[in-house]
């Protein structure tokens, strides 16, 4: 069947933070599996994993009713290279060739509990227990996520890019590489990203954060050097949406912060659920609708359950770096969630790639064979592409959330005022930026880190400072 890639216009790739699929979308058909759904490689509600007594917990559907139902699992689970492969192979030195088994989750979150408790930290809920890390939301508790995947298409074999933490999963959604890091400690990566290939393509791209400027713009050399007109605010991307003004490339952050949206864990999932209802109207009431693909998706599965063991056949950048701790990047990260919306899909599709592994460079490959850009690395060169969802020669009129309610949160996250880890990496690139000081020379600032609110406020004031700089070098250039 030809698919109807050339129809589309524009691609808005909604990145959340931090959750496996099993745990947002694993019960997704378990319950009602239209005929059309001829396979789906979910939960059958028999996975387990042993707790330090060598019992076998079982997955168990979270409910609407339960105590902290959208802080869920309690507390942050182990992340980063060392965690996932514990969580994966239940050693953090497996042998070579060694077949992961996912047996690792429920003894790892202990420690990740633990670990939160003697340092202090407060996002532990009080009473989380080890045994939480396997329960699973389902389609009654994620009303607009699990709408859109059975009203659109779900991906059940999307991969994070690496198994580790957020910021080297972020680079290869973008520039198809983390250059070897395998942590978020990267001040800033060197190499080219998508957007710089757009616009060496002519094609307009636009990264929004969601009430403040975005991270993201601070990640690669041709987005910190890219024209102010590229980035902006969520209410900025609604208005472009709402006048069919939206560029080819659009990428949207969600809120960092405890009180935010991101869907990182304990964080409000249903927060996370409302900005995924507002993104999918924001393009759907829009006047490119009909030429738009939404992907909306999640970075890494942030020592969250997932069942399927992540392949090892990846193709490394090759881009001549060396991962850090020895690692090759043959290995994809553990599933994430992945959405395709799109007038073109038909409804519950489970769509998987021909040809190659789905993971987050298959956007960078899907980017690539519709406007003509040039590969970053081999990894994305090797991608699937996700033009083969789109199948309908017609858009469709119907509204698969017309009817849907958006979960209410229940309770507050109890360490809301202290500053999450995205905070700190958000605060520390501003920090970074070039600015002179009255005395005429560069220097980089020291941010209190005391509060989110000091740290929202020190990202607001630094980076006008760093775009008021800017404008002053331009001005002077143009005189």
């Amino acid at each position: 069947m030809t698919n109807q890639l050339k129809k589309i216009e524009h691609i808005v790739v909604l990145m959340l933070e931090n959750r496996s699929f099993d745990q947002m979308l694993g019960f997704l058909y378990s319950a009602d599996r239209p005929a059309a759904v001829e396979h789906f490689d979910g939960l059958t509600g028999n996975e387990s994993n042993p707790d330090d007594h060598g019992r076998e917990i079982a997955v168990y559907k979270i409910k609407a009713g339960d105590t902290h139902t959208y802080l869920m699992p309690g507390a942050d689970p182990g992340e980063g290279f060392l965690n996932t492969t514990y969580q994966l192979y239940s050693t953090d030195e497996p042998s070579p060739g060694e077949v992961p088994t996912n047996k690792g989750f429920v003894l790892n979150f202990k420690s990740a509990i633990a670990s939160d408790l003697a340092k202090h930290y407060k996002d532990t809920i009080p009473g989380t227990l080890a045994s939480q890390i396997m329960g699973m939301y389902t389609p009654e508790t994620l009303p607009v996520l699990s709408g859109l995947a059975r009203g659109y298409a779900v991906c059940d074999a999307w991969f994070a890019s690496v198994p580790t933490m957020t910021m080297p999963n972020r680079a290869f959604a973008l520039a198809a590489t983390s250059q070897g890091h395998l942590d978020d400690h990267v001040k800033i990566f060197t190499c080219p990203s998508i957007f710089g290939r757009l616009t060496d393509a002519k094609k307009d791209w636009a990264i929004y954060g969601y009430n403040r400027d975005p991270l993201t713009r601070h990640d690669f050399p041709d987005t910190q050097h890219a024209d102010e007109s590229h980035f902006g605010h969520f209410r900025d991307f609604k208005e472009r949406a709402s006048a069919g003004k939206l560029p080819q490339f659009t990428f949207l952050e969600p809120s960092w912060d405890a009180t935010g949206n991101s869907q990182h864990p304990n964080y409000d999932v249903a927060a996370g659920e409302q900005l995924i209802h507002d993104v999918y109207y924001a393009v759907r009431n829009g006047k490119n609708w009909a030429s738009t693909l939404l992907i909306i998706t999640y970075d890494e599965h942030g020592g969250n359950y997932d069942h399927v063991p992540p392949p090892t056949d990846a193709t490394p950048p090759n881009d001549g770096t060396v991962g850090e701790q020895g690692f090759d990047f043959t290995r994809f990260g553990v599933r994430v969630p992945a959405v395709l919306v799109s007038p073109l899909i038909r409804k519950n599709t489970v769509f998987r790639a021909s040809a190659g592994r789905i993971d987050h460079t298959s956007i960078l490959k899907t980017v690539h064979e519709l406007w003509g850009t040039a590969p970053l690395t081999d990894r994305d060169k090797a991608a699937a592409s996700l033009a083969g969802v789109l199948t309908l020669a017609t858009p469709r009129t119907d509204d698969p959330l017309e009817a849907v309610m958006v979960p209410v949160p229940s309770v507050h996250h109890p360490n809301s005022s202290t500053p999450s880890k995205l905070d700190k990496i958000h605060a520390a690139r501003v920090a970074a930026l070039p600015l002179r000081s009255e005395k005429g020379h560069y220097e980089q600032a020291t941010p209190s880190l005391t509060s989110a609110a000091e740290v929202s406020d020190f990202i607001r004031d630094r980076t006008a400072a760093w775009k008021e700089h800017l404008r002053r070098q331009r001005q002077r250039q143009e005189e």
